[in-house]
């Protein structure tokens, strides 16, 4: 049975549960035709001895095997290759840039959408560059796609020619379009400027009640310029007073300022600098959040969110890969109107 142990590849960088990395590696076996058809598999406890791996951690792999119909499992036999014809090969490598909720949402999605015709390996690189380049390298020529949301705080175009070593067709970039690999990739992308512009616009008879709109977009921000370009053309054409804010901490809340946040953490510090004031949300001061999660539908009676459907740009990503096509798709943008406007 040693010679099964070589099949299997555990990950400290991964993301993806050790269960699952389990259950692909012997998946990848099966594809390339190292284990077969009624091959014996070794038992949880020598599994779980030999690899330093919780038995509960074997078990849940094998029964995620035996679930999709890999596996099966005799009393006095124990586990063997079931069939291996049920596998159509999809090995996909899975890159965020940190997981949040809405993040969580893309990941289910994308994952429930692709069912059992894909291995998949998760990872995150904590918007660093170094990480970011660490983990493509030695990825490259290992998966049938690469699904990427490429969102550095570094204006790096280094990485833009990463991703250029990533074969064409194989690359799908989730989020951000990245104008000069439209040829190499496909895209499941925000509109950043048209859908703030949009969102504000639709919102307008609220905003009126206000003189001046600010965005919170720290210097240390992942989120592309082009939020504020769409944010001051509103403004300029709607004849609103705005500003950039670059440190929330330092802000002093005044009546008739609606504030655009686009982190939790700043929205968490907006939201107690307002409450310090003894303003009312919704009528002394406005707040918009991006992105929606469902205790922005409670907080403070609701906060207004502008948001993309982040559900379909995991469907759809899936669907590019079960498809084998090439497509660049904008995923629609939302506004959702609360009391805190």
């Amino acid at each position: 049975m040693s010679y099964f142990f070589k099949f299997i590849e555990l990950d400290t960088l991964s993301a993806t549960p050790k269960y699952l990395q389990i259950a692909n590696s012997i998946i990848k076996a099966v594809i390339s035709g190292k284990l077969q058809d009624n091959d014996i598999l070794p038992s949880i406890n020598e599994f779980s001895s030999e690899m330093d791996v919780s038995r509960d951690t074997i078990e849940k792999g094998y029964s995620y095997l035996k679930k999709i119909g890999i596996l099966a499992s005799i009393a006095g036999k124990g586990y063997f290759i079931k069939n291996s014809k049920l596998l159509q090969f999809y090995k996909i490598f899975l890159l965020f840039n940190k997981l949040s909720t809405h993040k969580k949402i893309i990941y289910d999605s994308f994952i429930e959408t692709l069912g059992q015709s894909a291995t998949v390996d998760f990872y995150i690189y904590n918007n660093d560059f170094n990480l970011f380049k660490e983990l493509l390298s030695k990825s490259i020529d290992n998966y049938t796609h690469y699904v990427i949301i490429p969102h550095l705080r570094e204006d790096n175009k280094t990485s833009t020619e990463i991703l250029k070593l990533i074969p064409a067709g194989k690359l799908i970039l989730l989020d951000k379009n990245i104008d000069s690999m439209c040829g190499n990739a496909s895209t499941v992308y925000e509109n950043f400027e048209e859908d703030i512009y949009n969102a504000l616009e639709e919102a307008l008879p609220h905003l009126n009640k206000y003189h001046t709109i600010k965005i919170i977009f720290p210097n240390y921000t992942y989120h592309p310029n082009e939020i504020l370009n769409g944010f001051a053309r509103f403004c300029s054409e709607y004849a609103f007073n705005h500003t950039v804010i670059d440190e929330i901490e330092e802000e002093n809340i005044e009546d008739g300022i609606v504030y655009i946040s686009l982190m939790e953490d700043n929205l968490v510090t907006l939201i107690e600098k307002i409450i310090d004031r003894e303003k009312v949300i919704g009528k002394d001061v406005g707040v918009i959040s991006y992105n929606e999660t469902p205790l922005k539908k409670i907080i403070l009676n609701g906060i207004t969110t502008i948001s993309t459907d982040f559900k379909l740009m995991g469907e759809k990503a899936a669907e590019i890969v079960l498809n084998k096509e090439q497509a660049h798709y904008a995923v629609p943008f939302q506004l959702t109107l609360r009391n805190s406007l």
